[in-house]
């Protein structure tokens, strides 16, 4: 059964796509077909994939939105997804900002992107959408979705602080729109082992939800090649296989598998 998985945070700069990138790469590595979506006005994962110039897409996912929007037939899959790798994506542009307008006024408009993973989701065990830093009718789209939530969370006041607006925003969904969602877990990114604010914000989170949520025992490490690794449009894991952060992103894979088969 697909496994349909929403990475947010209100908070920009938290490791959103790159987490995306890189435990969708590293679910494909252990055989899984994997299928990302770009649900970020500013494109960052569809960059970060090798297509800088993502205003020349003709389909992105703002395009099947507005033709779900208007009942109209979606094009066939081999038109707008794209193959990166061993992972397939679905591409986002800055056209996407005028959709979330749109939707303020579409019928049945929370369940507009629900409608289109249904088209798609027999086809891949893991559907993993990047979503926009908000709170906003597109991030709503991607939690009316889902099964699963994951939660990424710098070891920074502000961003743990914001936990409890976004958790806020996901049980009400949960009660009124989407049911079966599941909050899969806190996920903490850019951590600096022997930071004393590292350790502390986490003891924080722990403090705070640990007995509620599940809080992943992996962390993902700071390191510039992160960034290295989204210049030449790679994950980290293909970038530099033996680098911290991909050794970090193989094991959160790994324990996100766990946790499934558990469930």
């Amino acid at each position: 059964m697909c496994k349909v998985l929403a990475i947010v945070n209100q908070k920009g700069g938290v490791g959103k796509t790159t987490t995306a990138l890189n435990l969708g790469y590293a679910l494909s590595e252990s055989g899984k077909k994997v299928l990302l979506i770009d649900l970020d006005p500013q494109g960052s994962l569809t960059i970060s994939c090798g297509y800088d110039n993502n205003d020349n897409l003709v389909t992105t996912i703002a395009s099947l939105m507005a033709m779900t929007m208007e009942d109209r037939l979606l094009p066939g899959k081999n038109d707008y997804i794209l193959t990166v790798g061993s992972m397939d994506l679905v591409p986002c542009n800055i056209e996407l900002s005028a959709i979330e307008v749109s939707l303020v006024n579409a019928m049945s408009r929370e369940s507009i992107l629900k409608a289109i993973i249904s088209e798609l989701k027999e086809d891949y065990d893991y559907v993993i959408v990047d979503c926009s830093p908000s709170l906003g009718m597109l991030t709503i789209n991607a939690l009316a979705a889902c099964n699963g939530v994951l939660i990424p969370v710098t070891p920074e006041y502000l961003s743990a602080k914001g936990l409890e607006l976004l958790l806020k925003n996901i049980l009400k969904v949960k009660k009124r729109i989407n049911p079966s969602i599941e909050i899969k877990g806190i996920l903490l990114t850019m951590y600096t082992e022997r930071m004393n604010l590292s350790k502390e914000i986490r003891s924080m989170i722990e403090t705070a939800y640990g007995k509620v949520l599940n809080i992943y025992s992996t962390h993902i490490p700071k390191s510039v090649r992160v960034g290295e690794s989204a210049l030449s449009s790679k994950s980290i894991i293909e970038f530099d296989q033996k680098n911290k952060v991909a050794c970090s992103y193989r094991e959160f894979a790994q324990e996100v598998l766990a946790n499934d088969a558990a469930n």
